[in-house]
């Protein structure tokens, strides 16, 4: 079960180029609003036809520009959940099931029956999509999609419309699905939390390109580029100038750091992830320590924020978030405030 896409297609103030291959695994498209996360599933499901490239389905190719190949939606067997669930507004709850089925009417029933009933949507099977919740719509559409047997599933922001509570839910239903299905998945998202607890492999996308992808350990914990360590919850980045092998200056904060890895001549930015700080003595000389000057403290009912500046003797640079526990850090002595940064957590990025 394997999904390949090689493909462009071109608009006249903007351009998607996407390489991307899985195997048997949910893969997660992760950027913001108009990257061309969703353009990329409108692709693979045939909706959107591109101006040059291929893609393949479990070794059948659906869209191959050069050979003139583009098989129909409906000849993909592609399941795809959008962001407003596309269910028929004049069927039922079991007739929206029960329609993409091409079975025999006894064998359709039972196949209808048992997915309701997994879904724990049986006390609302004869209601019509206006009359049951947004919850409720999602394991409809969601139902509907598997009986219809996709060779991959595509799921377009599917928590998107939900509130937090029934969104953890659902999540929490969904991922069960996909840990069942036996083929690839790509979900899209904005969300880096949601797409870490879903996916085993992410890609960043940015202006239509995708700027990083691997496992989502790697592409989470040592982001390369900009928009990879934005879109991965990185909230202190400063403009930098390479001072040497190990060594980089953050220009925005006015300190120099030391890194852990080489630092690259391509090197633009600098980040530290607002967790990644350590409290430490202010008279200690060790690397990467620094004396701070606190500008707020920011209350949330389980961490403190703190923003800060570095203070170097010189003028105060732009602020930085630091992020701790309350259970860990009750208290500090803002008189005597400094942190160290470990090497290991500065990420040099293109």
């Amino acid at each position: 079960m394997s999904l390949y896409i090689d493909i462009e297609k071109a608009f006249p103030d903007f351009k998607l180029s996407v390489q991307l291959e899985g195997h048997r695994e949910v893969i997660a498209l992760l950027g913001g609003s108009g990257c061309g996360k969703s353009l990329t599933l409108k692709c693979i499901a045939g909706i959107e036809k591109p101006d040059r490239g291929r893609i393949v389905i479990n070794g059948e190719t659906v869209f191959d520009s050069d050979k003139r190949i583009n098989i129909s939606p409906q000849k993909r067997h592609v399941g795809y959940l959008f962001q407003n669930y596309a269910l028929f507004p004049t069927m039922t709850v079991w007739n929206n099931i029960s329609c993409v089925i091409r079975k025999p009417r006894a064998e359709r029933h039972s196949i209808v029956e048992n997915i309701i009933k997994k879904f724990q949507i049986e006390g609302v099977k004869n209601l019509y999509p206006r009359q049951i919740s947004g919850g409720q719509q999602q394991r409809t559409a969601l139902a509907r999609i598997l009986v219809s047997e996709p060779r991959i599933l595509m799921l377009d922001e599917p928590f998107s419309a939900l509130d937090t509570h029934l969104k953890w839910r659902m999540e929490q239903e969904i991922s069960s699905v996909l840990s069942e299905f036996d083929g690839v998945a790509v979900i899209v998202s904005h969300d880096r939390d949601e797409v870490y607890r879903m996916s085993g492999k992410v890609a960043i996308m940015n202006n239509g390109n995708i700027e990083s992808l691997g496992a989502k350990e790697d592409v989470f914990g040592l982001p390369k580029t900009l928009a990879a360590a934005m879109m991965t919850g990185c909230k202190n980045i400063s403009k930098a100038e390479k001072l040497g092998d190990f060594r980089v200056k953050a220009l925005d904060w006015g300190v120099d750091l030391e890194t852990a890895l080489p630092v690259l001549d391509s090197v633009r930015y600098v980040g530290i992830r607002a967790h990644h700080f350590k409290q430490a003595n202010a008279a200690t000389r060790e690397g990467n320590t620094f004396t701070c000057r606190i500008r707020k403290i920011i209350e949330e009912p389980f961490e403190r924020i703190f923003m800060f500046s570095f203070n170097t003797g010189e003028e105060l640079g732009s602020d930085l978030l630091y992020e701790v526990s309350k259970d860990v850090c009750p208290e500090i002595d803002l008189n005597i405030f400094a942190l160290y940064v470990p090497p290991d957590k500065i990420m040099c990025l293109e």
